[in-house]
């Protein structure tokens, strides 16, 4: 019994550690255009090669960086997206699900 305090702020900082890393890992993984949601959505890591005759709403100067679901900075390269929980996306990077930010 001694010890047990000792264990617990030794498993405790251990845990938090694991779990900072964790969603740091979690953070990084990036979507693939070939991932079927993705596919499903029309992603493109580069929203210059969305096909334009398949997908008529994209237009210009749309792209991850300048939409409502992007939950990084404007200018990050990638970012996080509420379409796609714990993986990131380009930020020059468009799918179907565009929607202009306010």
């Amino acid at each position: 019994m001694k010890n047990s305090r000792r264990q617990f702020m030794i498993l405790s900082a251990v845990g938090a550690c694991t779990l900072a890393l964790n969603g740091k890992v979690q953070a990084q993984a990036m979507v693939a255009e070939t991932d079927p949601q993705a596919a499903a959505l029309g992603y493109k890591a580069d929203a210059s090669k969305v096909d334009k005759a398949k997908y008529a709403k994209y237009a210009a100067g749309q792209h991850c960086g300048n939409c409502a679901l992007f939950q990084g900075k404007a200018d990050a390269a990638a970012g996080g997206c509420s379409l796609f929980a714990g993986k990131q996306v380009a930020g020059k990077g468009w799918c179907s699900a565009y929607a202009k930010k306010a």
